[in-house]
């Protein structure tokens, strides 16, 4: 059972007031100066992820136009192959390599999806294939549909960045330092968003957009909707899907998550072989991340891109009444 830790500012004296609400939002800012013990919630520390949630009712004030969706559209899908991409298939598990400059300007893009820093995100991502659907999972499915979605990302005891799971991200400083204030390139993103909005208003105001309208659809609501496809994956692919690998957990196969994901919705094959750079291990398995990966690596920009075995392959070919020739046609 959870406990929820709310400080009560009202019960503390007026002279004392001023440093617990600097605290409080040194812990917003710094996450080394969090305070965190497992087992409770606290609701003063995650705040932000609250009103980040509550933001989203702003469109029924400010309205939508073509231009503000667009704009939506468009950062979930940069956010999302950042975090796919290189948060999971990078900074978990080096399925490639890169530039120290791109895999620090895909880190800040990263960063920008509120979903914490690259180090945190590898350090708890690497836990659970180390310990998939069973007790020291940090979002084993067992727990709850709640728990593997969203109450494991907001529990204490996953506040901190596990560094004995990241030592080889250790020598970069500027991972360490975007790691530990990750708050700040959200906020960043919010404002530009609604600097880009008064902007357009101001040149182009036939578009119908505004600061805040594009603040909310732009930053708000892009990030809520990118925020919980991402963590469908904790939850929905432990849950619903196909098997087409006999792995040690109940990870799953699905289709439609893969498209929301750029990939990551096959992610029976993942826990199958985590270490290449593609999920869609097969033709006709749509993996949007692996295929930008590729025309990175023509471009230079990426490199030896690791790719699923050959031995892999053929398990998963392994179908019960599949002929050799249609084995054949399936693995083009």
């Amino acid at each position: 059972m959870h406990r929820y830790c709310v400080p009560n500012l009202m019960q503390t004296g007026s002279h004392n007031r001023l440093p617990v609400m600097l605290k409080l939002l040194q812990q917003w800012i710094d996450t080394n100066a969090v305070q965190a013990e497992a087992g409770h919630i606290d609701w003063l520390r995650i705040m932000p992820l609250v009103l980040l949630h509550g933001a989203c009712l702003g469109v029924l004030v400010v309205g939508v136009s073509p231009i503000a969706l667009f704009v939506a559209v468009l950062a979930y899908a940069v956010r999302m192959f950042a975090i796919t991409a290189f948060y999971h298939r990078y900074f978990a598990h080096k399925a490639f390599r890169t530039s120290r400059v791109c895999q620090f300007v895909f880190a800040v893009i990263g960063a920008s999806a509120t979903q914490r820093g690259p180090l945190w995100w590898a350090a708890h991502h690497r836990d659970h294939h180390k310990h998939a659907d069973v007790a020291a999972d940090p979002h084993q499915s067992e727990r709850g549909f709640f728990w593997s979605h969203m109450g494991w990302f907001v529990s204490g005891e996953n506040f901190a960045t596990r560094q004995d799971n990241v030592p080889d991200w250790q020598q970069y400083p500027e991972l360490r330092w975007l790691d530990r204030y990750d708050l700040l390139v959200p906020v960043l993103l919010g404002l530009f968003m609604f600097g880009l909005g008064v902007v357009l208003n101001a040149l182009w105001p036939q578009l119908g957009t505004s600061g805040w309208q594009m603040l909310i659809w732009g930053y708000f609501v892009s990030t809520v909707l990118l925020m919980h496809a991402t963590l469908l994956v904790n939850s929905m692919a432990h849950r619903v899907g196909h098997r087409r690998f006999q792995t040690r957990d109940r990870s799953r196969n699905n289709w439609w998550l893969a498209l929301l994901t750029f990939g990551e919705g096959w992610h029976n094959n993942h826990h199958r072989y985590a270490g290449s750079a593609r999920q869609g291990f097969y033709w006709w398995q749509v993996d949007l991340s692996y295929w930008t990966l590729w025309l990175m690596a023509r471009l230079g920009l990426v490199w030896d891109l690791k790719p699923v075995p050959a031995h892999v392959m053929a398990e998963g070919l392994a179908l019960p009444g599949t002929t050799p020739g249609t084995q054949r046609r399936m693995a083009r």
